[in-house]
């Protein structure tokens, strides 16, 4: 379905054109709170992210708040109507879950379609108001082991360097665009990720498959469990939803606790 003028689709928020100023966003990402930063750094019109099931302190939807904080409309479609992640299916199957105030005043309400939430929202003044850095989030859990546990809030964050260690991201466990190849850019041990109320054709935990083809350890945890977009919250208080074959064989099973399994592991 082509797209209107001013509207622009964006797989994932951490990678917008220089066109994204003024426009229209609609964004295959959560809607946490640091998608919503990026989106009002690149001083887009407004933006629409996926509610990854809204989960732990609503966190799949905080991005809503803090855009109209600063006078930014913005909206999220439910994960059940769409694959997370994936543009193209948010256009042809998406429908809107939550609002903010400045996309009411467009008239965009729940249960809208995605596609006509974006011609809408074209309606709205754009605001230029530069965001207050929140910054990104990279540390690391102290374990003593012979792997390093790297917590990272955005899959985007991921370095060569991290190669072997154990990874734990804020992420949502889908794949970006349907590209197995974003599953995770570096060639960990593990893998870990927030499966986004799974949703929709299971997409929230797509990466999960495309990592076990890399021989890759990974799971997701569940997303009533952890914050979407804190991978200290998704470290210490996920619970394992899904798994790959590669982390069934060390031990990792639906229901356990991640950071005892991570534990365990960096230790291997």
């Amino acid at each position: 379905m082509p797209l209107p003028p001013g509207v622009i689709a964006a797989d994932t928020i951490t990678k917008l054109p220089p066109e994204a100023d003024g426009a229209v966003i609609l964004s295959g990402s959560h809607g946490g709170v640091y998608p919503g930063y990026l989106a009002a750094k690149a001083k887009v019109r407004a933006v629409i992210f996926n509610d990854a099931g809204v989960g732990r302190d609503e966190a799949g939807v905080g991005s809503l708040a803090y855009l109209e904080a600063l006078g930014i409309a913005a909206a999220t479609v439910s994960n059940l109507s769409c694959r997370i992640g994936d543009t193209a299916d948010m256009v042809a199957r998406g429908v809107i879950s939550r609002v903010n105030g400045f996309a009411v005043d467009v008239d965009v309400t729940a249960g809208m379609s995605c596609a006509e939430a974006a011609g809408l929202l074209r309606m709205t003044r754009p605001r230029h108001k530069e965001p207050p850095p929140i910054g990104e989030g990279r540390t690391e859990a102290a374990t003593g082991g012979n792997r390093r546990i790297i917590l990272i809030d955005s899959a985007a964050m991921v370095k060569p360097e991290d190669a072997g260690q154990i990874i734990v991201t804020g992420s949502h466990g889908g794949l970006v665009g349907g590209n197995p190849a974003m599953a995770l850019r570096t060639e960990g041990f593990a893998a870990v990720f927030h499966d986004a109320g799974i949703g929709i054709d299971d997409a929230g935990i797509t990466r999960l498959s495309a990592l076990d083809r890399r021989g890759i350890a990974a799971f997701t945890v569940a997303g009533g469990s952890a914050r979407i977009g804190d991978a200290k919250s998704i470290f210490q208080d996920g619970e394992i939803s899904a798994v790959n074959e590669t982390a069934q064989k060390l031990d990792a099973h639906v229901g356990y606790r991640a950071c005892e399994v991570l534990e365990r592991w960096a230790s291997l």
